[in-house]
């Protein structure tokens, strides 16, 4: 009996005992750092725009009548000089005949003219007729001949109008919706004078606007200002992406063509065009797309992965770790973003290490456990 309880005394000795033993101390956490350094990026902007057609060509009715024919299929591809339209010719037929009746009379009046003068020259230099015929005839003839340059001139204003009832393609290119119907009267006014516009979109041209300080940063890239020369565009140096609607890349790049004369005082903007290949004829004029542009190209910048940098009350903060694995938190100004990185241009330095994967396990003032941050492969 005594044993036993001897023995009971001891376990609970022995329990007492280790219950009051230090518990281990908690390992410090692990944290995925990576160490920035200055390098160069190019920063890239982007900018809205629209398509146009390398050309854009409005089909006009340049004479009056009724549209009689259609001879093409509407949003298709058609040649140069093919034909297009006919208006209704009768008029204009009638005109010419007209002109040409009286270019005949006159040129009758001119030959009866220039025989009267032929006959009365050599009788007034034998003085049997007065100079006052001889002056007369002379005058007629002079009139007589100027109304066949007249009339002449007013036929060949006929037949070109005749030559309009019938329209040719100015180029070849798309071809899209015409704005009568076969029958209807055209050419009046301004609102029915324009049948259809056709456009060449084997490359396609892309309007974009910058405002001033965009300009004077894109201008250090894109513009050659050297005091030597005149100011013009630096081809080498134009790769322009176009980013569509739907999120998708054009598969072509781009090249600056035109950069206007001024900055327009009503928007503070400047006008750039921009040209990209269409060799599939995918792209169409009309279309709303981003213009993505180099900037500028800075040679000492420090880039952090987006995922490092958390956001408080619009305040940008990332976990710097010291030499002595310290976290420290610390704001930080940002400019940019470059992929999935942000250029920093205020609150760390070259060399230094920051937490990419981690953070939510740490504060400011905590010793960590570092490795280095592996970043995915693209």
């Amino acid at each position: 009996m005594n044993r036993r309880i001897i023995f009971l005394l001891l376990t609970i000795l022995l329990f007492v005992s280790c219950s009051k033993a230090t518990a281990p101390a908690p390992q410090p956490p692990t944290v995925s750092v990576i160490t920035v350094k200055e390098q160069s990026a190019n920063i890239y902007q982007t900018f809205i725009g629209q398509t146009y057609g390398a050309k854009d060509i409005e089909i006009p009715a340049r004479v009056e009548g009724f549209l009689t024919g259609m001879h093409f299929s509407e949003g298709t591809t058609v040649k140069k000089g093919k034909l297009l339209y006919t208006i209704d010719a009768q008029p204009f037929t009638a005109n010419v005949a007209e002109k040409m009746s009286k270019l005949v009379e006159a040129q009758t009046e001119f030959s009866k003219a220039e025989s009267d003068l032929n006959r009365t020259r050599p009788l007034a230099e034998s003085n049997a007729v007065s100079q006052s015929d001889l002056d007369a005839a002379v005058a007629q003839f002079e009139a007589s001949k100027a109304m066949v340059t007249a009339a002449e001139a007013t036929l060949k204003s006929a037949k070109i109008e005749l030559s309009y009832t019938r329209i040719t393609a100015p180029l070849t290119g798309l071809i899209g919706k015409t704005q009568a119907k076969v029958g209807s009267f055209v050419g009046r006014s301004a609102n029915n004078s324009t049948l259809n516009t056709i456009s060449d979109i084997t490359t396609i041209v892309v309007q974009f606007f910058l405002t001033e300080n965009e300009y004077l940063a894109f201008s250090k890239v894109m513009l050659d200002t050297k005091t030597d020369k005149p100011v013009k565009i630096k081809k080498e140096k134009n790769n322009l992406e176009l980013i569509l609607a739907d999120g998708s890349l054009h598969p072509e790049k781009g090249s600056i063509d035109f950069v206007d004369r001024n900055i327009n005082p009503m928007t503070g903007t400047i006008l750039i065009e921009a040209s990209f290949p269409n060799p599939n004829k995918r792209l169409r004029p009309g279309l709303y797309a981003k213009v993505r542009a180099l900037v500028e190209v800075k040679k000492d910048a420090i880039l952090v992965p987006q995922r490092a940098v958390s956001e408080l009350q619009e305040l940008k903060q990332i976990f710097v770790v010291s030499k002595e694995n310290k976290v420290e938190l610390r704001e930080i100004k940002i400019a940019h973003s470059i992929g999935d990185k942000w250029l920093v241009t205020d609150g760390i330095k070259d060399g230094e290490r920051v937490i990419v994967e981690g953070g939510q396990l740490v504060k400011d003032g905590v010793t960590v456990t570092t490795v280095d941050y592996k970043e995915e492969k693209k």
